[in-house]
């Protein structure tokens, strides 16, 4: 059977039906993931989905308005009625998205997915299928020959068999591997887990059956073991049980390891992948019966890697075969995505894509090591690869809060894209709602990509929710983002259906699953387009993403009645026939865009893009502000045609001309124009009030607002009593409703009580509740809860605040809750604000023994002052240790404009001395991903094995590291050399968490002096309005300070002022650590004044000359022959002299030629003797069994003598007894024997085993003497201890001295114990544990740094 089933796309067209068993899955995405005026003259139509069937049925009393039958309902779990995609599919079925090519921007498609195979006219679906990540690359640099049998050795060490049939003319094969988990998500790996845990426990509990049986035999046998041999080896059965019964404790499944080969056929790259540790049969899974692939692109073929994952997967070789991508999805995201947008299931038409036609390719930007975030590397790559393809459509269904829109490298790339290629973006504007300003970056904040809102009818909350009584119209879900953006913009641009039950990847064992979300609204609305585009290309309608823009938000129907919805719903719910129908009467027009900017009169300052007056000043005084109109035209736009021509008489309006006046026409030529208008908010009343100013064709009206200037307007409430509470009562809810309260919170303000009281209905309520509030050059600060109300009752909360801010609060039942009933939900929500000001927001201490003085205040009530400061990290800088830049190999680095992405590689190291919690940081860098003007950045730790601890890029993640030296490396990607080069010094700062037990908690005291004194202690007291306290905090005593924290290194944690427990606003706290004191030399070198001149001299010579034999190199048999003339020479010079036969038995150990053979050992025993021999161990053990403190100086030195001396004796014996283990073992210890030349040596040396009888042991000999010095159990000795209980036939008590050793942890892993440690299991015939602990091999000692 073939390692792999291998599917060709292109053979595949059918799909089978949706069976009745098939579960809906209720799954929140993972990650985002009023009509306006003149619009197109169009036949009116009620709300879409408002009611699918005409049928009145009475349920329970009730009448309910949505009857559904089998077709209703299978159409409602795909919506496409609601955009008029059905309307449109039903009046021109060729119009199906056929022609189109969508690129998928998001955690990998599933190519065996139901739907994904065909287009509906018989093409492949899935054009190609891209990591962008990385993270499934595989190093393939190393290249290997085969052996005359066809047998090559994996990267992973395995042999592997070539298949004789394979063509490779020039005989290379490059090899890889990869541990098979690197590429699952964490459900299929837990899933895999369970299943393979399962087999696993079996064969372990017949060995612990088999151990048992023997531990009774033996009892039986020996009821009375009273001999020491007898004792032991009950010892050794007893351990055989107790380890194999532990080993199904701490089992951890790391996962199998595969093993790739690529080789070139003479046409293309090839790929074959050894999956036999994935399967139970050895006979299956291997490399010589797979199906060889290539680029996905290529051939259409993907792979399935063994019948227990079920995951597919494809491959692209990059680099000339150095590198191999195997492409595998991080979530079912993607594919469930890719369905709504394109999926085609012939025999369930009901159940199709919004565009069955079109084509996709799938660009993964969520990388699989970060769970399934994106990173920049993904998302360029992504974008290059659409320019590459020739990409009509992009959906991107991720997204994240952002610092400043419409900005940073990410939307730089997207606007070329856009502007020169003219692809059409569409992304979903974030699932932060219902609170406004909350739409997500790229979707929501940037003007080139369709943002598009989440919107559910009530034939989907029938269907696809199952809700029992659904909602009489339909509406925005409730966790929907909403605009403006900071600077303004309506954020979100239209809406559609934000759920449905699409396909998903075969590993989850399902077919199709319920997703909901923005991540569903954009591929709905992105299979809308892709119909439109396939219309325009078919009928020779030059397609642009301009034209399309001014399309749908023309003909969109208006969600809700207000004004104010438009935040909500952008110009609302796409319909894909209105826009087909404005698109063909506007195919004679200019592709062009009209980009509008303001600016506030007589200030300077960046421009926006809409007029966003949110704070209580900005709401008091009317204002006047600069519109900029710019005509924008597509890059291969023509002067002379396009740009010179241009000209239009644009009629402005405004929404409401009370409060909004603008001139009434303007004359737009290419070069653009400017207009003031005046907005006068002062007669509006409190609340969230939304105008626009558009513009619209004074020739062609029909065309509607050609561009908008959105208008935003709060007037919160301002408190005056004191102290200031607001309370809102009787605020009455039903389903979906959501209620906005702005208020202007008090200077002086840092937390909110807040309680909420409900009433007046009998089943259970759930809530969401926001509190937003925008500062310059920040994320909105956001605070939100979900609560679930079982009956009327209390609940209270407590927030942080920014005081002198706006707030908005926004309560909203959430959009299915309490559907089945007919209850008003009565909501009371009071808040008292709370405040402590310090006139130090950070509190730094700056390392001195003074404490810092801090001044307090209460400005709106009395407040129990009761500081509590507490250290919890530390903070540790470092500068690169190395660096490097270069440009990227691969084309897929290569960006459009030709220019070759550079990366600049910068490698850190750093000391760990006892296991900790460790964060990297780099301030520069963290917490931005599309608001930043660098492309990428991504990490790698690992330890001086190469083993990776952890990955990351902007937003670092805590990582527990043991004991040890740890490398950093940080890849920074950009095309700008001068960028790059900047940043070769950049800091990197490693946060160490401290364990609770050792948090540093501060003392306050109430006078400078109280740090030193002890005296005059601070803990609280009551802050008056108006009046000022102080008090101050001291710095650590320097006895609690860890002991890990060098000088320069910065003590973190966070101070608390009020009283409340928990308090909910807590300050930045730092201590910088000052320099150590400086260590007295207790003792210098220098010569013995007891000895005379010529001793004195003598003594120097001989440790001259020992100097010189320790350089003499012996690299080949005449340095070494050299060496040993030297080593004779001196010991006839100084006869028995101990520190020379040390260094002569230090050089055998260095020694690199020939130290393989056994007479090499024999060497080493001889030298170890000679060091034996010349040290007084009688003497030696009498100075130590004596147990005395020297009292002065000459006791010092005769004490670190002898110490001296008993190291030197204990590394005799221990190599001593390493080299006759490896004559005694010469296959363990890769000896290689030469019988003729040392025949005469072995006579010698009796290397008998103690189980032999045939005279002294003598590696039990100084096994003895060695236990008389030292402890045998520490890590560097313990190896000779398990080998003398495994020479002498206990391998259980064996592995259980290692077992305890390697667990311990208190060394850095050690290769050869883990090799010893498999060695023992083959030998008792675990075969279940050595293969266990052969994968564990791989992730303890990597054989290379993965790619990043």
């Amino acid at each position: 059977m073939p390692a792999a089933i291998i599917y060709n796309l292109a053979l595949l067209s059918t799909d089978s039906t949706l069976p009745a068993s098939s579960p809906l899955v209720h799954c929140r995405p993972l990650r985002r993931g009023g009509e306006g005026p003149g619009r197109l003259e169009l036949p009116a139509r009620e709300m879409p989905s408002a009611k699918t069937s005409g049928d009145l049925r009475e349920v329970n009393g009730a009448v309910r308005s949505l009857c559904l039958d089998e077709s209703t309902f299978l159409a409602a779990l795909m919506p496409k009625e609601e955009i008029g995609a059905k309307r449109f599919l039903e009046a021109h079925p060729e119009y199906d998205g056929r022609g189109t090519l969508i690129a998928i921007f998001d955690s990998g498609v599933d190519p065996a997915a139901a739907g994904l195979h065909v287009t509906s006219d018989g093409k492949p679906k899935i054009l190609d299928i891209l990591d962008c990540t990385g993270s499934g690359d595989i190093d393939t640099s190393k290249v290997v020959k085969a052996d005359a049998d066809g047998c090559i050795i994996g990267a992973s060490g395995v042999k592997l068999f070539i298949n004789q049939q394979w063509k490779n003319p020039s005989g290379e094969w490059h090899v890889g591997c990869k541990l098979i988990y690197e590429l699952f998500t964490d459900a299929l790996i837990s899933r895999l887990k369970k299943e393979r845990k399962k087999k696993w426990d079996e064969r372990n509990q017949e060995a612990i059956s088999d151990a048992l049986k023997a531990l009774n035999e033996f009892d039986q046998k020996h009821p009375k073991a009273d001999s020491v041999k007898l004792k032991k080896t009950r010892e050794d059965l007893q351990n055989k049980v107790d380890l194999l019964r532990k080993q199904a404790d701490i089992y951890d499944d790391r996962g199998p390891v595969i093993d790739a080969v690529v080789w070139n056929d003479g046409d293309v790259w090839r790929v074959a992948v050894d999956t036999q540790q994935l399967e139970e049969d050895p006979e299956f899974g291997k490399l010589a019966n797979f199906n060889p692939m290539t680029n996905f692109r290529t051939e259409h073929k993907y792979g399935i890697f063994s019948k227990l994952d079920v995951c597919s997967f494809v491959t692209n070789i990059y680099d000339e075969g150095n590198i191999l991508s195997i492409v595998t999805d991080c979530s079912p995201h993607a594919t469930h995505v890719a369905g709504i947008a394109a999926a085609f299931h012939p025999e369930e038409p009901l159940l199709n894509g919004v565009a069955p036609g079109a084509q996709l390719i799938s660009c993964k930007i969520g990388d699989s090591r970060l769970g399934s975030m994106e990173t920049g590397t993904g998302l360029i790559r992504a974008l290059i690869a659409v320019v590459e393809h020739k990409c009509d459509l992009i959906n991107m269904s991720y997204g994240e809060p952002t610092l400043l829109p419409d900005y940073g490298r990410f939307v730089d790339l997207v606007n070329e894209v856009v502007d020169k290629h003219r692809v059409i973006f569409i992304s979903s504007a974030g699932n932060n709602g219902p609170a406004l300003t909350t739409v997500g970056a790229p979707g929501g904040t940037s003007s080139s990509i369709f943002g598009v809102g989440a919107y559910v009818s009530p034939a989907m909350a029938a269907a696809a929710h199952c809700v029992v009584d659904p909602p009489p119209e339909g509406l925005e879900y409730t966790w929907s983002s909403r605009g403006p953006t900071t600077d303004g913009d309506l954020g979100v641009c239209i809406s559609a259906p934000g759920g449905a039950v699409a396909p998903v990847p075969t590993w989850t064992l399902q077919r199709r699953m319920l997703m909901n979300g923005t991540s569903m609204a954009s591929p709905s609305a992105c299979g809308a387009v892709a119909l439109l585009v396939s219309a325009m290309k078919a009928e020779g309608i030059p397609v642009s993403p301009y034209s399309m823009r001014n399309a749908l938000q023309n003909t969109a129907i208006a969600i809700g009645n207000s004004p104010e919805d438009k935040l909500s719903t952008g110009e609302g719910l796409i319909q894909v026939d209105r826009a087909y129908e404005y698109l063909q009467q506007s195919k004679s027009l200019p592709c062009v865009t009209y980009k509008a900017t303001v600016s506030a009169c007589g200030k300077s300052g960046p421009t926006a893009r809409g007029i966003y007056l949110r704070e209580s000043s900005a709401s008091e005084r009317a204002t006047e502000w600069t519109v900029q109109i710019q005509p924008k035209f597509h890059e291969d736009a023509s002067y002379m045609d396009q740009l010179v021509p241009f000209e239009e008489c644009i009629q402005l309006h405004s929404s409401e001309p009370l409060v909004v006046q603008a001139p009434e026409y303007i004359l737009l030529t290419n070069n653009g124009r400017t207009f003031n208008i005046v907005i006068n908010p002062t007669n509006l009343s409190h609340g969230l009030h939304y105008f626009e100013v558009y513009g619209t064709d004074c020739r062609l009206p029909w065309r509607g607002s050609l561009f908008r200037v959105p208008i935003t307007v709060i007037k919160p409430l301002t408190l005056q009593d004191k102290p200031p509470i607001i309370s809102f009562t009787g605020m009455a809810f039903s389903p979906g409703y959501i209620e906005r309260k702005f208020i202007k919170v008090p200077k002086g303000a840092t937390w909110v009580e807040a309680t909420m009281r409900t009433s007046g209905f009998d089943t259970a309520r759930r809530f969401f509740i926001n509190v937003v509030q925008i500062c310059p050059l920040k994320r909105p600060i956001k605070w939100e809860n979900v609560v679930t109300f079982s009956s009327s009752s209390l609940k209270r909360f407590n927030f942080p605040i920014q005081g002198g801010q706006t707030m908005e609060l926004a309560i909203a039942q959430f959009w299915s809750s309490g559907v089945g009933s007919n209850d008003v939900t009565f909501v009371d929500f009071e808040m008292e604000f709370h405040g402590i000001e310090a006139d130090q927001e950070a509190v730094m201490l700056d390392g001195s023994e003074a404490p810092l003085r801090i001044e307090a205040k209460a400005p709106l009530s009395s407040e129990q002052l009761r500081p509590i400061a507490v250290l919890k990290k530390i903070r540790t800088p470092y500068r690169p240790s190395d660096c490097s830049l270069f440009p990227l190999p691969e084309k897929r680095d290569l960006l459009p404009t030709g220019k070759q992405i550079l990366a600049l590689i910068l490698t850190y190291k750093f000391k760990l001395e006892e296991t900790a919690e460790i964060t990297p940081r780099l301030p520069l860098l963290n917490n931005r991903i599309y608001d930043n003007k660098f492309e990428s950045q991504f990490y790698m730790v690992s330890d001086s094995n190469k083993r990776i601890y952890g990955t990351g890029d902007v937003y670092p993640k805590p990582l527990k590291l043991p004991k040890g030296d740890y490398t950093l490396r940080m890849s920074i990607r950009h095309e700008n050399i001068h960028y790059l080069e900047k940043m070769k010094e950049l800091v990197l700062f490693i946060e160490r968490n401290l364990e609770a037990k050792d948090f540093i908690h501060l003392s306050c005291f109430s006078q400078p002096d109280g740090p030193i004194t002890g005296n005059s202690s601070f803990t609280s007291l009551v802050l008056v309005p108006g009046e000022r306290e102080a008090f101050y905090v001291g710095p650590p005593p320097k006895d609690k300070l860890p002991k890990c924290c060098s000088a320069g290194s910065i003590l973190l944690g966070e101070i608390s002022y009020g009283s409340l427990s928990p308090c909910p606003v807590f300050y930045p706290l730092s201590y910088m650590v000052p320099p150590k004191l400086d260590e007295k030399d207790k003792e210098k070198d220098g010569f013995d004044s007891k000895k005379s001149l010529s001793e004195r001299v003598d003594e120097e010579v001989r440790y001259a000359k020992l100097n010189i034999l320790s350089s003499l190199k012996q690299g080949t048999e005449d340095e070494v022959c050299k060496w040993k003339d030297f080593c004779h020479s001196l010991k006839m010079e100084y006869p028995n002299c101990t520190p020379l036969l040390v260094k002569i038995l230090e050089g055998l150990l260095s020694r690199d030629y020939n130290c393989g053979k056994a007479s090499y050992h024999h060497e080493v025993i001889n030298a170890a003797n000679e060091v034996i021999s010349s040290i007084d161990k009688d003497e030696l053990a009498k100075y130590f069994s004596e147990k005395s403190e020297p009292e002065d100086e000459e006791g010092m030195k005769l004490k670190k003598k002898m110490e001296a001396t008993r190291d030197q004796l204990v590394e005799a014996l221990y190599r001593k007894g390493l080299a006759l283990l490896s004559l005694q073992f010469p296959l363990l210890f890769q000896v290689e024997k030469q019988p003729a030349a040392v025949e005469n040596l072995e006579q010698s040396l009796d290397l008998s085993s103690p189980m032999s009888g045939n005279g002294p042991d003598l590696f039990e000999q100084n096994f003895k003497e060695l236990r008389r010095w030292v402890e045998v159990k520490s890590p560097k000795y313990v190896e000779l201890l398990v080998f003398n209980e495994r020479r002498c036939g206990r391998p259980g008590t064996a592995l259980k001295i290692l077992g305890d050793l390697l667990q311990d942890g208190a060394e850095p892993p050690n290769k050869k114990f883990y090799e010893l440690k498999i060695d023992l299991l083959d030998d008792l015939g675990w075969a279940h544990i050595a293969s266990y602990e052969r994968r564990w091999m791989f992730v303890r000692f990597p054989p290379c740094m993965p790619l990043f």
